[in-house]
């Protein structure tokens, strides 16, 4: 007793105090008000006791500083930064035991102060979370028990300073400690379920570390993860006008790379959340989520549910490009648009099923002030076409993508086309050479949607280039990038205007289609199995797509110029099929059949020129074009020419064609043979040069059934075309394939010459 009426003048005097008495001794401190002895005592039981050396000495000043704390009661707030610093010491000490003493003198420390704690919540919270991860389990249970406790404070009470919270919680967020790591998830899902605290508007610090731990080993902590990461977005949902969704979109462009499938998963559905209640505010995060999003397109169903939701990703992305887009220039800050969140939502839209960049590339545009969302804001974004293009190139030149990602990529094209076309079209030049090489796929489907890309190219009005004079279609232009199809002296009009149509009936292509025809027939020059597989079918949709007249009238102008003959042969050869058998070329088979026009004789005498390459298809268009005489004359020349195999078998080819629907006019009309003489001379003409073969006694038993031929007459036609001319040319034609022929031959003899030598 002495000594503690001694304690002021003499503080040794008090470790003698037993600790019994402790309590006592302090509540008359409290009575007196002596604020001074009572951070006395407090510093004894700290420094000489908790800090002490001495193992005994430390758990006695732990327990003292227990009762101290509990004999001051509701004042023991004023005292709290003297009570819990040498405790949270004692976290640290190497003996199990002590660090669950401190455990336990803390929890009783908190138990007595209650709310006056949350001053100093972070230290609490950083010792915690280091007691989280402690190896004894009897420090873990005790640390459990005052981890509750700190909880239900903060539930509690309204002074939690959040603000203050964040730095430490984005600091231990990326623990890789799975003890750590549920410590930290449960406090996100108590400070989620506190009404007064909001932590949506922190998000963006910690959902990089939140989608961290969900790839955790795991299941539990991967469990509470996507509850935490559940609730978040329902609040999201609840409130977008509040939420940060620029700041947070990296982060999803990254994660929806994951090689883990639940963080991709996960980080793809808070996209397709993000992209429909932000709407344009993540335009310009497009390239970044077009390189996590395409290649997803092409999972298979091991990943059906990510292909999924990245499928509905990339259609709302699209959905959020507008011909406005194309009204600024790139160079301008942005483009200002109203936001209307309402009509952005998935209930609203109609979502159909069917690593180039870094993913972080767009992360200098993120900007808290400028895309925050309000209801009545304006939001300035800018569609960053350049890195969209970017992305889009790359996948189409990886050769390893899926077929899905591929027609993705070509949609993506075709749709900024349309809506974004003179911003497109700086970009034409540098993509046209993979559209041309995408046309060698391996898909149909890929093949058709490149065709749809290089089709609007061709046609689109952006694509024309102003104040250009028409072609010649000289090799010489071949190299430049703005061509146009060439003009024949009388397709200019007589008030001297000129055009860059093929014909006057034909629409007008832009700079760019005389040059998608020459490099297509440059491909197939180049890659014949291109041209002999798909071929036909490339030709037959892009009559579709554009102009049937245009193509045929395009390709026949730069074949007359062809130095390889053989591929010019070749190609008249697959042109002239096209043309007879294909449903798509029907109007243009009707306008060739008659010639009663300007264009479809101008057409004829184009195609005409080209089709002497090949004398059979020449003869074919003749009857097309009903010019029966005309084929009779070329008949008489075959017996100049070189009959070969080849030329045989064509001549078998064109017999079987006269049999089929498409030439029943031709058959019906030898039944006039007072009329159409020189057709059953033709025909004639064919059976002579055929050996007896199948088609021989086939096209035999067709002129049997020809009504007295006796009666054949020899009438001549007026018309306006100068075949003597044709003939000629055919002549001309003709003799420079001779000559190659016997030029090739006579490297062959000489190279086998060589051999035996």
């Amino acid at each position: 007793t002495d000594g503690e009426k001694d304690l002021a003048t003499k503080p040794c005097g008090y470790s003698c105090t037993p600790l019994c008495s402790l309590p006592r001794l302090v509540r008359e401190f409290v009575a007196q008000n002596n604020a001074a002895q009572i951070k006395h005592v407090i510093q004894i039981l700290s420094q000489e006791f908790a800090l002490s050396h001495h193992p005994h000495s430390r758990k006695g000043g732990l327990i003292g500083l227990a009762a101290c704390s509990i004999a001051l009661g509701k004042d023991s707030g004023l005292y709290l930064k003297e009570l819990i610093e040498p405790v949270l010491t004692c976290f640290n000490d190497a003996d199990s035991r002590l660090r669950y003493y401190a455990c336990e003198a803390l929890y009783n420390i908190v138990k007595v102060a209650r709310g006056s704690v949350l001053p100093h919540f972070n230290v609490l919270f950083d010792g915690l979370s280091k007691l989280a991860a402690d190896p004894d389990p009897n420090v873990k249970s005790g640390s459990e028990l005052l981890d509750r406790l700190l909880k239900d404070i903060v539930t509690e009470s309204n002074k939690f300073d959040l603000v203050g919270f964040i730095p430490l919680l984005r600091e231990r967020i990326y623990s890789n400690n799975q003890y750590a790591r549920q410590f930290i998830i449960s406090w996100i899902l108590v400070l989620e379920s506190v009404p007064d605290i909001n932590l949506l508007d922190y998000l963006p610090e910690i959902l990089d570390g939140l989608f961290q731990i969900l790839g955790d080993n795991s299941k539990e902590i991967r469990k509470m993860c996507e509850v935490a990461l559940g609730e978040f977005l329902k609040e999201i949902k609840k409130n977008p006008a509040s939420v940060k969704f620029a700041e947070m979109a990296n982060i999803l462009v990254i994660h929806c790379q994951a090689s883990d499938d639940l963080i991709q998963l996960t980080a793809m559905c808070w996209m397709r959340e993000f992209i429909q209640l932000a709407g344009r505010v993540m335009l310009p995060y497009s390239s970044g989520i077009l390189t996590a999003v395409l290649p997803c397109l092409s999972y298979d169903d091991r990943k059906k549910s990510i292909k999924e939701v990245a499928n509905v990703c990339n259609q709302s992305l699209m959905k959020l490009v507008i011909p406005e887009d194309d009204e600024t220039d790139e160079g301008k800050q942005s483009l200002s648009l109203q936001m209307e969140p309402k009509e952005e939502t998935l209930s609203q839209q109609e979502v159909t099923s069917s690593g180039c960049l870094d993913a972080s590339s767009d992360s200098n545009l993120s900007s808290t002030s400028v895309f925050n969302i309000t209801s009545t804001d304006k939001i300035p974004v800018t569609l960053n076409l350049d890195g969209i293009v970017q992305v889009l190139d790359c996948h189409l030149h990886d050769m390893t993508i899926g077929m899905m990602t591929r027609i993705a990529v070509l949609k993506w094209l075709y749709h900024l086309y349309i809506k974004t076309p003179r911003k497109m079209f700086r970009h034409t030049d540098s993509l046209f050479p993979i559209l041309l090489r995408t046309l060698s796929d391996e898909s149909d489907e890929v093949i058709l949607k490149d065709l749809e890309v290089l089709a609007e190219i061709a046609s689109s009005p952006a694509g024309q280039t102003e104040g250009q004079g028409p072609c010649d279609g000289s090799e010489t232009r071949l190299g430049q990038s703005e061509l146009h199809v060439p003009i024949k002296a009388s397709q200019v009009s007589s008030s001297g205007m000129k055009g860059t149509e093929c014909s006057p009936s034909t629409p007008t292509m832009n700079s760019y289609f005389y040059k998608f025809m020459i490099n297509l027939l440059r491909r197939f020059s180049s890659e014949r199995k291109l041209l002999e597989t798909r071929g036909a079918f490339i030709i037959r949709q892009l009559c579709l797509l554009l102009n049937a007249e245009n193509i045929f009238h395009s390709m026949a102008d730069i074949l007359l110029r062809e130095e390889d003959l053989k591929f010019a042969s070749t190609m008249v050869h697959t042109l002239n099929t096209i043309l007879l058998t294909s449903s798509e070329l029907f109007q243009l088979r009707n306008q060739l059949k008659d010639l009663k026009t300007p264009e479809s004789r101008n057409l004829f005498c184009c195609l005409y020129r080209s089709w002497c390459h090949n004398p059979v298809t020449t003869v074919s268009l003749c009857f097309l074009t009903q010019n029966y005489k005309h084929a009779y004359d070329l008949i008489q020349k075959f017996g100049d020419l070189e009959v070969t195999v080849d030329f045989l078998t064509e001549v078998d080819k064109l017999v079987q064609l006269i049999e089929c629907p498409i030439f029943t006019y031709l058959r019906l009309q030898l039944l006039d043979v007072k009329n159409n003489p020189y057709l059953i001379k033709a025909l004639y003409g064919l059976l002579m040069l055929l050996p007896q073969s199948s088609a021989f006694q086939l096209l035999s038993r067709r002129l049997q059934c020809v009504p007295n031929p006796e009666l054949l007459q020899t009438t001549s036609t007026a018309t306006n075309i100068d075949y003597m001319e044709l003939l000629q040319h055919f002549e001309h034609v003709q003799n420079k394939h001779l000559e190659v022929r016997h030029q090739r031959a006579g490297r062959g003899e000489h190279l086998d010459r060589r051999v035996v030598l």
